[in-house]
């Protein structure tokens, strides 16, 4: 193969990460005023595992040793089936925040006004956002092939779930039985799952 055209390739998950991120930082205007917002300490709690989860992925290899190895041969059908995840996963992401709207925040945090949320992709899943990222996790991991990708994505996944528990308890405080009757009729992250 062209080692250009090879380059090019290899580029579409940090391009998708990096198309993803500008959306979201972009999209950080026009959101109600706070009203309770977590502490830095349990920010932190959920925010640093997030963060060693990306690092193992922009990390070189040589500098992870075992976690670099492959834990699946490495294959181009095994590299396109992640990229489509994490095109599914990242897209699914920006359609919840979107629908979501001026109620969304990067940090656990209850707006003025805010509203609850059951339409669209919070429908079903009340994590949608989430659900997308760690679709998206998996699917780099996919294509990376290295265990550390597999490390990152069970570290994303306890750091999400921490953080989902703390937004549930503010949501049942702040919606009492609408929200409890809204956890009875969806799920969590997964749809069958949790």
């Amino acid at each position: 193969m062209n080692p250009l055209l090879r380059i090019f390739l290899l580029e579409w998950i940090p391009l998708l990460w990096l198309a993803w991120l500008l959306y979201w930082l972009l999209g950080a205007g026009r959101l109600k005023a706070v009203e309770r917002r977590e502490s830095r300490l349990q920010r932190a709690s959920h925010g640093v595992p997030l963060a060693l989860a990306v690092l193992l992925f922009v990390l070189p290899g040589h500098a992870l040793g075992a976690l670099a190895a492959p834990f699946i041969a490495r294959s181009w059908t095994g590299y396109g089936i992640g990229v489509a995840l994490v095109a599914l996963g990242l897209g699914y992401a920006a359609q919840a925040r979107r629908h979501l709207g001026a109620n969304w925040s990067a940090t656990v945090t209850l707006k003025q006004g805010h509203s609850l949320i059951r339409s669209g992709p919070y429908r079903h899943v009340r994590h949608p956002i989430y659900t997308g990222m760690l679709l998206a996790f998996v699917g780099s991991a996919l294509a990376l092939a290295e265990w550390r990708g597999v490390l990152a994505v069970l570290l994303a996944t306890v750091a999400l779930i921490f953080k989902l528990r703390r937004e549930e308890r503010w949501m049942l405080e702040r919606f009492g039985n609408d929200y409890a009757e809204y956890r009875k009729a969806s799920w969590a992250l997964l749809p069958g799952v949790y």
